[in-house]
C-alpha cells in the first residue's frame, strides 16, 4: 500500500478509502469517499498532495463539481487542512463541521497558530489552509443527521480529543467514521495506539467518547489513522481504553522517576515502537506531542 492507492471498504459498498500520504508517512493518513446520489468525502488530509482526493473521485466517476459534502470530524489541519481546497476545485460541495469549528475553517489563523504550536517540525508536511466560503459551512451538533440521498449519516459528538469532533454513523452499512475518537489504528502491527496531543484531550472524556461508539455497535470502524479497523469492533475499542488509560499512567510515572517532563518526552521518543512503520522522524515527533497533551491534561487536573 503506497500513497495515492485506493480501496473499497469491505461490507461497505459505496465507501472506499485513500492513503494520502500523509507526513510523507504510508499507511497513517486516509480520506474516504462515499459514493451516495450525493456523494460525499470525510475529512481532508492536511492540503498536501489533495489531488489525490480528487483522483479518489475520479475512480468513482464522481466529477469535482458532483462531489456535494465535505464532512469533517474535526478541524485540526491532518483532518481540515483540505477542506478549503476542496470547497474552491469542488463548486457544489458544502463543508459540514461542529458549531465550535465552523470559525475556523472559515479563518484558520489561530487553527495554524495552535497547529504549528502542537506539531512542531512536522509543519513542513503541511500546506497554509485555504478559507472556506462562509456561505458553503454547515454547523453540526449532536445528533444533527446528513442526508446524502441514497444513505444517511448521524453525527456524534465526541469531545474528548477535542471539543469539536463528531464520528459520523452510517446507518446503511452499520459503520462509524471513527475520527480520532477510537485511536489509530496500525494496521501493520494489527493494534490500536493512542493519540493524545495538546492542548485538548482529556483521558475521561476520551473514555466516554468510546463507550458511545461501543453503544453503537458498529459493524466496521473507518479509522482516520488508518483505514479500516478490526473485525471484532467492541473488542478493539475496550483495547482502546486499557491502551489509553496504560498510556496517561505510564506519562505520570515516568515525570515522577525522572523528576523531568522533558526527560519523560525524550524517553517516550527514544522508544517509540511505530519507527519500523511511519519511520523514525514521524514516530518520535508523533510520540513527543502525544507526551506533551498527556502533561498538559495532567498538570490542568493538577
Amino acid at each position: 500500500m503506497s500513497a495515492g492507492d485506493v480501496f473499497d471498504v469491505s461490507g461497505c459498498p459505496g465507501i472506499s478509502f485513500v492513503d494520502t500520504g500523509m507526513y510523507d508517512t504510508a499507511e497513517y493518513g486516509s480520506v474516504y469517499v462515499i459514493d451516495a446520489d450525493r456523494p460525499a468525502v470525510v475529512d481532508t488530509g492536511t492540503g498536501t498532495n489533495y489531488e489525490r482526493i480528487l483522483d479518489a473521485l475520479e475512480e468513482h466517476g464522481i466529477q469535482p463539481a458532483d462531489l456535494q459534502a465535505v464532512l469533517l470530524t474535526h478541524v485540526h489541519l491532518d483532518h481540515a487542512g483540505g477542506a478549503g481546497l476542496l470547497a474552491e476545485a469542488c463548486p457544489n460541495a458544502d463543508v459540514y463541521v461542529h458549531e465550535l469549528g465552523a470559525r475556523h475553517v472559515v479563518d484558520p489563523e489561530r487553527l495554524v497558530e495552535g497547529t504549528k504550536q502542537a506539531v512542531g517540525d512536522q509543519w513542513q508536511y503541511y500546506v497554509e489552509p485555504t478559507p472556506v466560503p462562509e456561505d458553503r459551512v454547515v454547523e453540526l451538533t449532536d445528533g444533527d443527521t446528513v442526508d446524502l440521498g441514497s444513505r444517511t449519516l448521524t453525527a456524534h459528538h465526541a469531545p474528548g480529543h477535542t471539543p469539536h469532533q463528531v464520528v459520523f454513523e452510517d446507518h446503511s452499512c452499520d459503520a462509524v467514521f471513527t475520527a480520532d475518537a477510537a485511536g489509530i489504528w496500525v494496521r501493520a502491527q494489527d493494534r490500536v495506539r493512542e493519540t493524545s496531543p495538546p492542548t485538548d484531550f482529556d483521558l475521561e472524556q476520551c473514555i466516554d467518547d468510546v463507550e458511545m461508539i461501543r453503544r453503537l455497535d458498529p459493524e466496521t470502524l473507518l479509522y482516520a489513522h488508518f483505514g479500516p479497523g478490526p473485525a471484532d469492533t467492541d473488542a478493539v475499542l475496550k483495547e482502546y481504553e486499557h491502551v489509553l488509560r496504560d498510556w496517561v499512567a505510564a506519562v505520570k510515572r515516568e515525570v515522577i522517576e525522572r523528576h523531568s517532563e522533558a526527560a519523560a518526552i525524550d524517553h517516550f521518543a527514544a522508544t517509540t515502537t511505530v519507527e519500523d512503520v511511519w519511520g523514525e522522524h514521524k514516530a518520535r515527533a508523533e510520540t513527543k506531542m502525544n507526551v506533551r497533551g498527556v502533561l498538559r491534561y495532567l498538570n490542568t487536573r493538577a
